[in-house]
């Protein structure tokens, strides 16, 4: 299964990237990590030619056979980092999200784990018309206290990442 991860986060220690690369330990495959560190969009620049870097993600996404996605919330919504990549791909020739498998989860410091992220989310990748999985939901909170060496260590975290992964991977041609 050629998978690909997208973290919301440009963060070196980013929590987001840490459940990403535990999802992918989950069904036993190395995810290929994706660079979301693209310019602003601009029309201007647009003008000038699509970005190698985002020509680079719009191909991966479209080699992947799935996609995992983890945001963190900021002030009640995705990131600025993910939706400026969102932006940049839908202005590539290619519909690499259309029908593509696509499951999403979040890590943040408050309580809810980033379910309004979440929902942003998923607003913004509809007009894509990718395959989301609509659940179970993998919303981490008190992320700071949830992972240990980079291991995700929260059993109820643990167990809604094993079920979203495994429906993840059922979703795709290679099972």
């Amino acid at each position: 299964m050629k998978l690909l991860a997208i973290s919301g986060s440009l963060r070196r220690a980013s929590v987001n990237t840490l459940l990403l690369e535990n999802a992918a330990k989950v069904i036993g495959v190395r995810a290929e990590m994706a660079n979301l560190n693209l310019p602003l969009y601009s029309g201007d620049l647009e003008a000038e030619g699509i970005p190698i870097k985002v020509l680079k993600l719009a191909s991966q996404i479209s080699a992947a056979d799935a996609v995992i996605i983890a945001t963190p919330e900021y002030n009640k919504n995705l990131s600025g980092v993910l939706k400026n990549a969102l932006d940049w791909v839908s202005r590539t020739k290619d519909k690499p999200w259309a029908g593509k498998p696509v499951a999403i989860m979040s890590a943040t410091a408050g309580r809810s784990g980033g379910e309004r992220a979440q929902n942003s989310l998923r607003l913004c990748l509809q007009p894509f018309a990718p395959r989301l999985l609509n659940g179970p939901e993998v919303l981490v909170g008190h992320a700071q206290s949830a992972f240990e060496d980079g291991v995700l260590i929260d059993a109820r975290y643990k167990a809604q990442l094993s079920a979203l992964m495994a429906a993840l991977k059922e979703s795709t041609s290679l099972r």
